[in-house]
């Protein structure tokens, strides 16, 4: 089965590094990614551009925009983009010049679609700070990612990432899909239901556990911990709207291919770790028409 990693990181952010060294015992490199994807039958991943001007800034309120996957000096071939947008610097005089870094960035054939880091960013998501940015989104026909749920930050504020907000953006903008990052956990069933009730609201599954093997071992066994995404899933009864992702560097890839396909039935396997991507973000069979050994 070919898989697509829709939600990975790629970016020079020290809380990133700790996770890969201390806790999923990973090695945090484009190589070493690389290698995670050709073992477990990876064929391309999206990364979520973020950046952090100093150590343990993020969420980093200086940052330029867009915030890109800058871990390395290039995407390589078998990654896409999604842009980080950091809304502060939207609501600055230089506004203009920020929004025009965007969309140059938007044109560049690695680029998937937009993130917002919802919770980090103390900005809802239908604050019209994002206005210009959806205006892009929907110029250039991408998908907007939204973070949701807890934040890997104490900095976060969890009333701006609740997955309910997405439910206004989406009645909003009908004519954008977006994306419900790690599921809105712990707010699992309030997503299904904006999912479920909308048809431009999608869902990935990342970030869901973080550690090594071990943790998952132990989080696999807790029926209560697999059960209170699998009543989600099932509530929401619309596995073509869910993502594969897994969050790297914060887990091993095959640890968390292992984990989502307990979660998802066999039948809608190929949907949600390959088909549903390609659906999502329009410019992936592009990039995987023009690498086809990834």
């Amino acid at each position: 089965m070919k898989i697509i990693d829709a939600h990975i990181h790629l970016s020079d952010i020290d809380s990133f590094r700790r996770t890969a060294r201390e806790l999923a015992f990973v090695e945090y490199s484009t190589a070493g990614l690389k290698e995670e994807f050709d073992q477990a039958g990876v064929v391309m991943g999206i990364g979520m551009g973020v950046e952090e001007q100093e150590a343990g800034r993020f969420p980093d309120r200086g940052a330029s925009n867009p915030m890109t996957l800058d871990l390395e000096p290039e995407v390589p071939p078998f990654l896409m983009e999604c842009v980080g947008i950091n809304p502060v610097r939207l609501a600055s005089d230089g506004a203009q010049e920020e929004l025009d870094r965007i969309e140059a960035r938007l044109r560049q054939e690695f680029v998937a679609g937009i993130k917002l880091y919802a919770g980090y960013y103390h900005y809802y998501v239908y604050d019209p700070i994002y206005g210009p940015v959806y205006e892009l989104a929907k110029q250039y026909g991408l998908p907007v990612v939204i973070h949701s749920g807890d934040t890997y930050s104490s900095e976060g504020l969890l009333k701006y990432s609740h997955p309910l907000t997405i439910d206004e953006l989406a009645i909003q903008h009908r004519d954008i899909n977006f994306i419900i990052c790690h599921l809105g956990d712990p707010w699992v069933m309030d997503a299904a239901e904006v999912i479920h009730k909308n048809a431009n609201v999608f869902a990935d599954l990342s970030g869901l556990i973080v550690g090594d093997s071990k943790e998952f071992d132990r989080f696999m066994k807790e029926t209560l911990f697999m059960d209170h995404f699998r009543r989600a899933l099932i509530y929401a009864d619309h596995y073509d709207k869910m993502l594969f992702g897994t969050d790297w560097p914060l887990a091993p890839i095959k640890e968390y291919i292992r984990f989502v396909e307990r979660l998802i039935p066999e039948a809608h396997q190929e949907q949600v770790f390959y088909d549903n991507a390609l659906r999502v973000f329009p410019r992936l069979g592009e990039r995987l028409s023009a690498n086809p050994g990834e």
